[in-house]
């Protein structure tokens, strides 16, 4: 799948288009095709990693502990694909939501 990465701290310019595996589907999760995401405050600061507080939170001072950090929390798509333990959704679905990942 294709996402906007990134692997270090700094201006947009650190921002990546990148192929990136899709993640597995788990017992209670649901995949979401993703056709609309947001930008907002909190991944300007995690992209800057501005204020240094956010580094600590984050798990990395010098750089982001997790590889390929994908940016755009906030979501609107279809459901793809749905865990087992999950009644409320089903491929098809159209959503909003907040990402984990």
């Amino acid at each position: 799948m294709k996402a906007i990465v990134r692997s270090k701290y700094g201006s947009p310019d650190v921002l990546e288009l990148r192929e990136i595996e899709k993640p597995a589907v788990e017992d209670d999760h649901v995949l979401v095709r993703v056709q609309a995401a947001s930008v907002n405050a909190g991944d300007w600061h995690s992209m800057r990693g501005k204020p240094y507080i956010i580094r600590l939170m984050l798990g990395g001072l010098f750089k982001p502990r997790t590889k390929n950090a994908v940016l755009g929390g906030d979501l609107a798509g279809r459901v793809e694909a749905v865990g087992g333990n999950v009644t409320e959704f089903q491929p098809g679905d159209e959503v909003f939501g907040m990402s984990i990942r």
